[in-house]
């Protein structure tokens, strides 16, 4: 029980600096959330807790995958939040994650890629 509440402590306070230093400057919050933190942190914590290698190979494949169809959406948010507002942006961006994603996994099922 320690070592989960341990890693949600350590995870949550990367969200928070992240968020704070966001603040403060908006390009270096936004180079350290493009960090692929998480993924790094969710490898230790996955090897820490002795998890086959296979298994921590196998999630920074998939997180490769599934950050690509999320990539539009960092470029149609700035363009929709000034006419939609921060909700409607989101959603929006949201709404187009879901289709990049899909199309991608349709795609990649062609050259052999499973995404779902």
């Amino acid at each position: 029980m320690i070592w989960i509440i341990t890693k949600y402590a350590i995870t949550a306070a990367l969200i928070v600096l992240i968020s704070e230093v966001a603040k403060r400057s908006d390009k270096l919050g936004a180079l350290i959330a493009a960090l692929p933190l998480i993924t790094v942190l969710a490898m230790i914590w996955l090897y820490v807790e002795q998890q086959p290698a296979e298994k921590i190979s196998k999630h920074a494949w998939y997180t490769f995958w599934y950050v690509l169809p999320t990539l539009p959406m960092f470029l149609v948010f700035p363009f929709l939040h000034p006419r939609l507002g921060f909700w409607l942006s989101l959603g929006a961006s949201a709404v187009i994650t879901i289709v990049c994603f899909a199309a991608l996994a349709v795609i990649m099922r062609r050259f052999g890629v499973v995404l779902w």
